[in-house]
């Protein structure tokens, strides 16, 4: 065993001790389902700060978008984490969570169908919710475990890459299922600590580096980089130094919009503020995660953009998702002090990524157990039969995102690519537009949950047809973006054009807004 395998493995073990126990202590305050669900919606700023940032940022930003996008476009990809703390996080804030904390407490809504079915007094619309929940959010997490699982491999070469994803569900089971989210809430401030405080300390060390030289050799170096010869996607040192991106100045707004105003639609994200204690909380919470997301998104798109250096052009063997665990491992894997900061960094990814895989797994859970099965069912659910289901899904949740992500099963495959632009694609516009809105009816949210599907689903249809699947997946990105735009338009424009049966039942539901 080397010494990197070594650090790793104790601070491993003392982290799941720690989730284990912060589990524990929160079990009394999740036996009922409203504290398993959103804690009895007295979460603190901190925690709900912490929790907003931490299920954004997953190990697939740092395995994924900051090492190909800082590989592929260099500087200008760290335009992606402005965007995401600005755009994403700030403004979601601002504008959302005191409305949906308010909103959400008046109407008793616990889950985003939930939300939906009161404030439209749809049933029908819960059911649809809850099902492009479950579809499409499941898959998402089985994205989660294989970026987790390649990174571990990288330190552990010669351990199965399906052993860590094992590991990684078997934690993330324990504290779940115990605690809710309570246990959620406050993991997740330990993870934010941790995820802080490592991608800190990995700026410095990448920056460091040889090849680099600091911030400045950093611009010097980039713009003095040549493709190595053979290279089959060779770049110019003036495309990595480009700040809007040089030739990927599309590609680059297209993924901003997507990671950032995706968030706004986004059941896990949302969630969050559900939770919150009170205006105070949020006025605090809104700085604390802007600036967390500052420090994460920037950091990590910063790293990715040094990764041509420090790896001297040359594409790691397992592409560009290898990116970050070479780079990782080229700079910390030489003395003692590296060695412990790299156990950090890989407490770090696996913060962010459980985090990510707790609110995605709980909210498909509750997708099923809280909307889906009391609406198809013709008694009504007890809510200590629903507490034990919310537990069980969990459970099942868990596996499933574990064999998903193992099988590599073609059509979850496929469903990962769009899950994040096509849900928030269907629920942005009746989410958003139902806070601010008296006017807005019942069948302008489902045109616009049904025009959110159908923009994806068209979309990839005639690419498909024209090219082929690799292609529409291709475009997920600028499907997702599309659909939320769309999404946003029709709501309020079939609003215009119908109207809606019970206004006094709006007023009463909108006077929460005059309530603290």
């Amino acid at each position: 065993m080397t010494n990197a395998q070594l650090y790793t493995i104790v601070a491993l073990c003392i982290y799941a001790i720690v989730m284990a126990l912060i589990g524990c202590f929160s079990y009394g305050k999740s036996k009922t389902l409203d504290g398993f669900l959103i804690g009895g919606r007295n979460i603190g700023a901190w925690a709900s700060a912490f929790a907003y940032g931490t299920t954004y940022f997953s190990a697939v930003v740092f395995v994924g978008y900051a090492g190909q996008h800082g590989w592929n476009i260099g500087i200008g990809a760290i335009w992606i984490g402005i965007g995401n703390a600005v755009l994403g996080c700030l403004l979601s804030w601002l504008l959302f969570a005191n409305r949906t904390r308010k909103m959400t407490k008046k109407l008793a809504a616990k889950t985003m169908p939930e939300y939906f079915e009161k404030r439209y007094a749809s049933k029908g619309m819960k059911v649809l919710a809850a099902i492009i929940i479950f579809v499409f959010l499941v898959p998402y997490s089985a994205a989660v475990y294989k970026g987790l699982g390649s990174l571990f491999s990288a330190v552990f070469p010669g351990v199965e890459t399906w052993v860590w994803m094992l590991i990684i569900a078997c934690l993330t089971a324990v504290y779940l299922v115990i605690g809710g989210y309570v246990a959620t809430a406050y993991t997740n401030l330990v993870q934010g600590v941790v995820m802080i405080a490592g991608v800190i300390c990995l700026i410095v060390a990448v920056l460091n580096h040889e090849n680099v030289g600091g911030l400045s050799g950093l611009i010097q170096n980039l713009g003095t980089y040549k493709s190595l010869p053979g290279d089959p996607n060779p770049i110019t040192g003036e495309q990595l130094t480009s700040i809007f991106g040089g030739t990927s100045f599309k590609f680059l707004c297209f993924n901003i919009m997507l990671t950032s105003f995706g968030t706004w639609g986004l059941p896990q994200m949302i969630g969050k503020f559900y939770a919150i204690k009170d205006t105070a909380a949020i006025k605090r919470g809104t700085i604390i995660s802007t600036i967390f997301c500052v420090v994460i998104g920037c950091g990590a798109y910063l790293i990715g953009s040094t990764s041509r250096l420090v790896l001297d052009g040359q594409l790691p063997e397992g592409g560009v998702d290898a990116v970050i665990p070479a780079v990782l491992m080229e700079v910390l894997g030489n003395d003692v002090l590296g060695l412990i900061l790299l156990a950090v960094i890989m407490i770090l990814l696996l913060s962010a990524s459980m985090s990510t895989l707790v609110s995605v797994v709980l909210t498909s859970a509750s997708a099923v157990s809280v909307d889906l099965i009391p609406a198809i069912r013709k008694k009504s659910t007890k809510p200590e039969t629903q507490m034990i289901l919310t537990r069980l899904f969990c459970l099942a949740f868990v596996a499933c995102s574990f064999v998903f992500a193992t099988r590599n099963i073609p059509i979850i495959v496929s469903l990962m690519s769009f899950s994040w632009g096509l849900v928030s694609g269907c629920f942005i516009g009746p989410y958003v537009w139902g806070l601010f809105s008296k006017k807005i009816t019942k069948i302008g949210a489902y045109a616009g949950i049904i025009s959110g599907l159908l923009t994806v689903g068209g979309a990839t249809l005639v690419i498909t047809l024209s090219n082929n699947f690799s292609a529409a997946a291709a475009k997920s990105p600028e499907m997702g973006v599309a659909a939320m735009a769309v999404s946003m338009i029709v709501v309020p424009v079939v609003s215009l054009l119908t109207k809606n049966k019970d206004t006094k039942k709006i007023d009463e539901i909108f006077e929460c807004y005059n309530e603290e």
